[in-house]
């Protein structure tokens, strides 16, 4: 499995809270849970504790990604710094579940979760898949949803870095907002057309 695949459980936990709306999923053990994925055996371990210790890690991998959105490369990386050195992994070589054509298991690397907590597991492996995406296609890969009041953090994939929005839901509303102000515009930039003969007349006639 490649480190960068984990970079989904940053962006996971930080989209259980949409500030702009007051909006705020993780509320609960179970939405800790969920949070994990497939990754039962570590989800299992979850208590009432993580929810207040993830909302806080939350706040601080919104600001990695807020950073990276504003072009502040040096802080992203600092603020990503910080959560790594607080909450390190151990890595380690896998072969479990892979095998090639000759049975043979495919090496690959692989987090090995020896965490004190879920909180510091997941949040040691969300950081170095962080770290792995950031490093490997670079920090303005990591943006904030331009669709107000989204503001949903995403990994920009595609191939020219032109990503703005989360989803397509997002850029969809955001094209037919800019739509429908270009209309407002014209309208008003006909009607004030319409109204100068008439000034004009007016003032003609005095």
């Amino acid at each position: 499995m490649e480190l960068t695949y984990y970079s989904d459980y940053a962006v996971r936990l930080v989209n259980t809270e949409q500030p702009e709306r007051g909006e705020d999923t993780l509320t609960s053990v179970e939405a800790v849970r969920e949070l994990f994925g497939g990754a039962q055996q570590a989800a299992r371990r979850a208590t009432e504790s993580d929810v207040t210790r993830l909302r806080t890690v939350r706040a601080r991998l919104r600001a990695v990604f807020e950073a990276a959105d504003r072009g502040d490369e040096v802080l992203a990386v600092d603020l990503l710094n910080a959560l790594m050195m607080e909450f390190p992994v151990s890595p380690q070589v896998s072969g479990h579940e892979y095998r090639d054509d000759d049975g043979r298991p495919k090496w690959h690397m692989h987090i090995a979760d020896h965490a004190a907590n879920a909180t510091a597991g997941f949040t040691a492996t969300a950081c170095m898949g962080l770290a792995f995406h950031l490093t490997e296609l670079g920090v303005d890969r990591l943006g904030i949803c331009e669709a107000k009041p989204c503001r949903n953090a995403y990994l920009d994939t595609s191939t020219n870095r032109s990503r703005r929005y989360c989803s397509d839901r997002c850029a969809t509303r955001a094209n037919v907002a800019a739509y429908r102000a270009r209309k407002r515009l014209e309208s008003g930039r006909t009607a004030d057309s319409a109204q100068e003969p008439q000034a004009s007349a007016a003032r003609g006639e005095r």
